[in-house]
């Protein structure tokens, strides 16, 4: 597919084709840049954690702020105020596909609302810019498999947002699990107890805040009226952009739970929960969640609850890797080995705090990656990305169908026909189309 009917395809039909002229492909082994030469970043969606993640990569000697872009004016200025009063000038843009145009941007940002992530990555991919994508990384198993393919065909580097890849006490917790002290691990618990995450009430429809381009905004996803319950922060418990706790807080947890177990994809899933903790509030997605995933060898559980703090282990957050011989906990606050009551092996160890800031060596990780033209050395590729991706999405399904689920191996699908036709790749509207690459 050239590129002119690559983008016509995938970006909205409004009359004619949105084509973004002079793209320079990367390819695999090519060189582009120095140890010394200055990369020039876009941020794309900048009113949370876009903002965050852009920020740490401005710490990395040799980054410069380019260019910023929002569909919220609000945003939009305010952060170019905060630009200007450190005396950095920046592009802004309300449009990312202007953004995109620009040559002399390296690599982009993308903290958008989840719904967007895939069209903006993959676009930025054949544009030829190099990705930080907040996670999770799609909103639909589709939505991964699409972006992984644009990544393998462009060759440019991508780094998924799981920043805990790149903590040092998160790795050596999982080396610690490989020595085996744990003994055989027949379970694991991931839990996410988040008492300060409380949905909207309901509110009336209204007109969009002045500055938003409310069109935009909404993308891909249905067309709907504007609702503040549905705004900024709040997209996370609407299925339309996201997937409630489990994809926003899930696909960190759920990620190093996969990675100390080395495992694949789950044999079988269920879901079950609902909201019950605040069934007259505004939000779709539960706010209350457990999730049991089969494997040839152990099972693995999600629990999550909106409006509790007082999780496992005295922890709000954490994964509970539980052998024969001890168990380990591990959590953003550190991890710790607790010996079984009536094993013989003395394996206990105190908490081991963190020592490092996370989202920062991800950054620079990134950079790394990308002065060495390398993507197989970023923390979290979008391969990674996309499985732990998956398997949140697997809960998701599992709970929104009502039952459980069976997942074929071979076929790469659910065993239930139906089940794909409906849930593995969400439907575009509004003129917009997954690119297929």
């Amino acid at each position: 597919m050239n590129r002119k009917k690559f983008i016509q395809q995938s970006a909205m039909i409004t009359g004619a084709g949105f084509v973004l002229p002079g793209f320079t492909t990367l390819h695999k082994g090519s060189t582009l840049m120095g140890a010394n030469d200055t990369i020039r970043i876009g941020a794309i969606g900048i009113n949370g954690m876009g903002w965050s993640d852009t920020k740490a990569l401005l710490k990395v000697p040799g980054v410069q702020l380019s260019a910023i872009c929002d569909v919220d004016q609000n945003v939009l200025d305010k952060r170019k105020s905060e630009m200007s009063e450190l005396n950095v000038k920046v592009k802004t843009y309300t449009d990312y596909r202007k953004l995109l145009e620009d040559k002399d941007i390296d690599a982009v940002v993308i903290g958008s609302p989840d719904h967007w992530h895939a069209l903006m990555m993959i676009h930025a991919s054949e544009a030829g810019k190099h990705v930080y994508c907040e996670k999770p990384i799609g909103n639909s198993i589709g939505e991964c498999r699409a972006m992984v393919a644009a990544q393998e065909h462009y060759g440019n580097v991508v780094q998924v947002g799981q920043w805990q890849r790149s903590q040092q006490h998160f790795q050596d917790a999982v080396h610690y699990i490989s020595t085996g002290a744990l003994g055989p691990i027949r379970t694991v618990k991931v839990w996410c107890y988040q008492g300060w995450m409380r949905p909207e009430p309901i509110v009336s429809d209204s007109a969009p805040p002045q500055g938003v381009d409310y069109k935009s905004w909404l993308g891909p996803a249905p067309l709907k009226p504007f609702n503040a319950s549905r705004f900024h922060f709040h997209f996370r418990w609407f299925w339309d952009y996201a997937g409630g706790l489990m994809t926003d807080w899930g696909v960190h947890l759920l990620d190093y739970a996969l990675l100390g177990m080395q495992a694949s994809l789950p044999k079988s899933i269920v879901g079950l929960g609902g909201k019950f903790a605040y069934p007259n509030l505004a939000e779709e997605t539960p706010d209350t969640l457990t999730t049991l995933y089969e494997f040839d060898k152990f099972n693995m559980v999600w629990d999550s609850a909106m409006g509790i703090d007082n999780g496992s282990y005295g922890r709000d957050h954490g994964i509970a890797f539980i052998g024969n011989n001890a168990t380990l906990i591990l959590s953003r606050g550190g991890w710790e080995v607790i010996e079984e009551r009536r094993s013989e092996n003395k394996v206990a160890k105190p908490l081991v705090k963190p020592s490092d800031n996370g989202l920062d060596k991800h950054a620079l990780n990134f950079i790394e990656a990308i002065r060495a033209n390398d993507p197989s050395i970023v923390n979290c590729s979008i391969q990674q990305g996309a499985h732990v991706a998956t398997v949140a999405q697997m809960g998701n399904i599992s709970y929104r169908s009502g039952g459980k689920l069976y997942w074929d191996e071979t076929k790469n699908e659910f065993t239930d026909s139906k089940i794909n036709s409906e849930y593995l790749t969400n439907t575009y509207h509004n003129g917009y189309i997954l690119p297929k690459i």
